[in-house]
């Protein structure tokens, strides 16, 4: 009894140590809201109504410097998620931001928006990448977020073709970890005669579904909440897409993670009328849309001053211009910000090795 007694004693000091750290968290939190608040006055007042709430390289530096410091014992992604909450619900005393995702609710693309800007924003479901492009270039949202690659697809070509000729930049970019899961309003894998999803996660399946569902039709839609939303109405149907759409269109999951490479991702750009300044540590990524002099060894010489002055391009891709058979623009990330001294002097070099030469956007590597 006496050992029970010293447990439960014990137990106890914890628990109440728990409850009064909880109420110095609350204090500290609920402080450093209203010194977000007071950041809002003193922008509004210097600035007008031009004022930019929402700074990226400001976010990014406070969550890098939150992971460096962190003691444990928990991780320090988990600590940065934290943040990315607390920072999210106090940005949205300034004002809430209001960001344009492919559309509808429960797509990967809104859980990208979602874990670019905290859960604090107002996401807005879109039917088309186009539309994302027009409401931002109007002015009805502050920012959109659109997949841009997959790890085992490939590039996204309309997010690409939209760049040509939109004002909109590169101000982040989200890398997610996609996994799809089979499911209907029924449970029997052996009643399913159609399985909708976007084109790119039945490719990204077809492994498991060839093993598992052979005589299947499958229909590709504009999206995986789009498929889950359709795969409620028909009971031999099943749609392949996240968990959030099985919880929004209530359906069953007869199958996890079915997809054929474990370590699928998804990289999304989140765009908006500018970009960024400089992050610092030389974490910074900028994204270019070039064009080469038609000429023998054209591309070599587009991508030498790159090389010249020590600049890392991490991603290359082509796409046809639309301007002529076999005429072609290429899609371009370098490491560095454009307002780095050796970055800023190779891009000169670049426009003037350039048919087309266009910035496309100066912003953080993701965090999270």
């Amino acid at each position: 009894m006496e050992d029970k007694s010293a447990k439960g004693d014990a137990l106890d000091d914890v628990r109440n140590r728990i409850d009064a750290i909880d109420l110095e968290l609350l204090g500290l939190i609920s402080e450093r809201a209203r010194c977000a608040q007071q950041v809002a006055h003193i922008k509004t007042a210097a600035d007008g109504g031009q004022v930019q709430f929402y700074r990226p390289e400001r976010e990014v530096a406070v969550l890098r410097r939150i992971k460096a410091a962190n003691p444990g014992p928990l991780d320090g992604e988990e600590v940065a998620r934290l943040f990315r909450e607390i920072m999210s619900a106090c940005l949205a005393l300034e004002r809430p931001l209001n960001v344009a995702f492919l559309g509808p609710a429960g797509t990967f693309t809104q859980a990208a928006a979602i874990k670019h800007f905290g859960h604090s924003v107002k996401t807005f479901a879109l039917a088309t990448i186009g539309e994302i492009f027009r409401e931002v270039e109007a002015g009805s949202c502050d920012f959109g977020v659109v997949p841009v690659e997959n790890s085992t697809e490939g590039v996204v070509s309309h997010t690409l073709d939209m760049f040509m000729t939109s004002p909109l930049m590169i101000t982040g970019e989200v890398s997610l970890r996609i996994h799809h899961h089979l499911m209907s309003v029924t449970e029997d894998l052996c009643a399913i005669r159609t399985v909708y999803s976007h084109q790119q996660s039945l490719a990204q399946c077809r492994g498991w579904l060839d093993r598992h569902l052979p005589n299947a039709d499958r229909v590709a839609v504009g999206s995986n909440a789009e498929a889950a939303r359709t795969a409620a109405t028909e009971e031999d149907a099943a749609a392949v897409a996240g968990l959030q759409a099985a919880e929004i269109y209530r359906l069953a999951v007869l199958a996890e993670r079915i997809e054929d490479e474990p370590g699928n991702t998804t990289r999304f750009l989140v765009i908006g009328p500018q970009d960024s300044r400089p992050s610092g540590q030389g974490q910074d990524k900028t994204s270019l849309l070039l064009s080469c002099r038609n000429q023998a060894g054209g591309l070599h010489t587009l991508l030498t001053p790159l090389a010249a002055h020590g600049i890392s391009m991490t991603r290359i891709e082509s796409r046809p211009s639309r301007r002529g058979i076999w005429d072609y623009v290429f899609f371009i990330d370098i490491m560095g910000h454009r307002d780095d001294p050796k970055v800023a002097l190779a891009l000169e070099n670049l426009r003037q090795a350039s048919l087309l030469f266009k910035v496309l956007g100066s912003y953080p590597l993701a965090v999270l």
